[in-house]
């Protein structure tokens, strides 16, 4: 395969197309229904432009709090259960960080326009 254009750029322009050219000239369902498409379109985009930087960076977080190598499942996993059975809480070098982190970072993908996410992002960059 060629290397353009990349996928995010093609799913953008398709999302392009189906907002200002196919909703513009479809009945009221059609134009709900490809707004519901285009909005998950581009949450596909941003998962391929935002996904792979933010995941790495949670696997190095882990590896840190955690203290040693694995997969991001295996480490969450691990880190879920160290939760859930009181080895780890809040008061850990790292886990708040991380989690409001790794949180925001979902957010980002998945609703990056809700405005608790806006306001919570711009606490946590205060923070930091």
């Amino acid at each position: 395969m060629q290397d353009q254009p990349h996928p995010s750029e093609v799913i953008g322009a398709v999302a392009e197309f189906l907002r200002n050219t196919v909703i513009p000239k479809a009945d009221p369902l059609t134009a709900f229904q490809t707004r519901v498409a285009v909005n998950a379109l581009e949450m596909m985009r941003r998962q391929l432009d935002l996904a792979p930087a933010a995941e790495a960076a949670e696997l190095e977080r882990l590896k840190v709090i955690l203290g040693h190598d694995g997969t991001l499942a295996e480490l969450n996993a691990e880190l879920s259960s160290k939760i859930a059975e009181g080895a780890l809480d809040l008061t850990a070098p790292g886990l708040r960080d991380h989690l409001w982190t790794t949180t925001l970072d979902k957010l980002a993908v998945d609703q990056p326009t809700y405005a608790a996410y806006r306001a919570a992002l711009q606490e946590h960059e205060q923070k930091s």
